[in-house]
């Protein structure tokens, strides 16, 4: 008999529910049920056609129950174990979770062996909060972020992006770095700025431009915005004095700034894979220190986890928009054609999928 699940398809320039074959795990590899999973930055970059990642199926954020194992993984992965996934293998680039390899935005995710025995699938209490998984992957980025801007002890951490990696930075940066660190977000809009307002863990907030305030040193920065858009950030924390710079969104390859001219930033981040070397290799340019980062360690995924799991309220009301998979296909449409974040009248910030995955 043959067996299929749903799925959220990227085919012929649209995408659509549709139905996808489902795969027994061979050796090695692992069936799961994704519960909830979430809507990346990347994923957006990859409807908007400014990535060519082949996955037709995307989605690297969220929580799943395992289904059926393959022979030879451990017992530890039984089928109904809560588990999250590492999207990115620190030595094994053939395994991107929805970017080279079909991701959770489906109703059953097949891993391959490869990720299994390379310890990316990690158990999680059972007590866990499945509601909160769409926060779970880019809390991990944050957590790891400042945990190496720490290392500089800053007065002031620069934020650049209102996306839900920056405005995740706003909710951490005290904890992670001492309730005496100033924190400020820079936003790109106007409404950008009054979201943020409303919001009980709020910074000072600023709008794009020659930002240029009294800022507390040592400044840091962490760049939260589209590649496309990183490299205006960058000039607009180096014009604010940052000293360290963590660029979190990436950059094209070749990208320079006229406030460093000659520099190329993108082998910085590069450096830095999936937690590994750590502490995180740092790139000085022009007196500046950057670096970057593809992906995350286990232990921060686990690190934010846990945090999630200890003051869940500080952070849900980032999951501002929740849907199912035919929602979830409506608004990655809409998406893909336009730059605008606001769904169904109310700005977004994270989108929480429901997945029916279970049986």
């Amino acid at each position: 008999m043959n067996h299929t699940h749903r799925a959220i398809v990227r085919a012929a320039g649209t995408l659509s529910v549709a139905p996808r074959p489902t795969v027994a795990p061979g050796p090695g590899e692992l069936s799961i049920a994704p519960l909830f999973a979430g809507l990346c930055g990347t994923d957006l970059q990859m409807l908007r056609g400014l990535r060519d990642d082949p996955a037709p199926v995307i989605g690297h954020e969220g929580i799943a129950r395992v289904v059926a194992a393959g022979a030879g993984v451990a017992a530890s992965l039984a089928p109904g174990t809560l588990v999250a996934v590492n999207p990115t293998h620190p030595g094994d680039p053939g395994f991107l979770l929805g970017h080279n390899v079909d991701g959770l935005l489906q109703e059953r995710t097949l891993l391959p062996a490869a990720a299994v025995h390379g310890g990316l699938v990690l158990t999680l209490p059972a007590t866990t909060d499945v509601t909160l998984a769409p926060l779970l992957e880019p809390l991990a980025v944050v957590w790891y972020a400042l945990g190496e801007l720490a290392a500089f002890a800053p007065a002031t951490v620069l934020v650049v992006g209102d996306g839900i990696v920056g405005h995740l930075a706003v909710r951490a940066a005290h904890r992670r770095l001492g309730e005496d660190v100033r924190i400020a977000l820079v936003h790109h809009t106007e409404p950008g700025r009054a979201f943020s307002a409303e919001r009980a863990y709020d910074a000072e907030l600023m709008l794009a431009g020659p930002v240029r305030p009294a800022l507390a040193g040592p400044v840091v920065a962490l760049l939260a915005t589209p590649r496309d858009a990183t490299v205006a950030a960058l000039e607009l924390a180096l014009s604010a004095g940052a000293e360290v710079v963590d660029i979190v969104g990436g950059l094209p390859p070749g990208a320079a700034t006229p406030l460093r001219p000659g520099v190329d930033r993108a082998p910085a981040r590069a450096a830095n894979c999936g937690g590994v070397p750590s502490p995180a290799r740092i790139t000085t340019a022009g007196g500046v220190r950057l670096f970057g980062h593809r992906g995350v360690a286990n232990r921060h995924l686990l690190a934010a986890a846990a945090e999630l799991a200890r003051d869940p309220g500080r952070y849900r009301d980032l999951i501002t928009h929740e849907t199912d998979l035919d929602g979830a296909a409506r608004v990655m449409r809409a998406l893909a054609g336009s730059r605008e974040r606001t769904v169904d009248g109310r700005r977004l910030i994270k989108l929480s999928v429901r997945i029916a995955g279970e049986d």
